[in-house]
């Protein structure tokens, strides 16, 4: 069996509880294998989950990293480095969260995924669907998932 190699991981944040856990532990990851880490931040605007057609989303919505809706990314960022993550770079992207990871992840060839996961079950679930489900099924490349109650160790 081949051996993993981890240089490149990817852990997608929405600023939850489960997020911080995940990025806690993807922080740790990247500092023991001395890995860049970047995080992706996915905001959902009207317009991003209809054909892009009708409503289109404005690019600098996805790009811009410096006006008050990025602050939260940025102190992220920051945490991530203070964890000793030795390489942090924070993305942001609009759409829909498990399409957008999945592409970037793709994209950029990242060797894994660290995300939290919200834990719904039930009517929460079939109405909201599971993004680290999705991207679970998806990925091109191996995913750590942490429930609530890893993160919150974590964390």
């Amino acid at each position: 069996m081949p051996e993993l190699e981890i240089r490149r991981i990817l852990c997608p944040v929405d600023f939850s509880a489960a997020s911080q856990g995940a990025l806690r532990a993807a922080a740790a990851l990247a500092r023991r294998f001395d890995a860049s880490l970047t995080l992706l931040h996915v905001a959902v605007v009207p317009g991003s989950s209809i054909p892009e057609a009708l409503l289109p989303t404005p690019p600098e919505l996805a790009t811009d990293l410096t006006g008050p809706e990025a602050r939260p990314l940025q102190e992220w960022k920051a945490l991530a480095a203070s964890l000793g993550a030795p390489r942090v770079e924070a993305l942001r992207s609009v759409g829909r969260p498990a399409q957008e990871i999945l592409a970037l992840a793709r994209r950029d060839a990242f060797d894994l995924l660290v995300l939290g996961t919200h834990g719904r079950t039930g009517v929460g679930h079939l109405l909201l669907g599971s993004v680290a489900e999705e991207v679970v099924r998806h990925a091109s490349c191996p995913v750590l998932t942490l429930g609530s109650e890893a993160a919150a160790r974590v964390a």
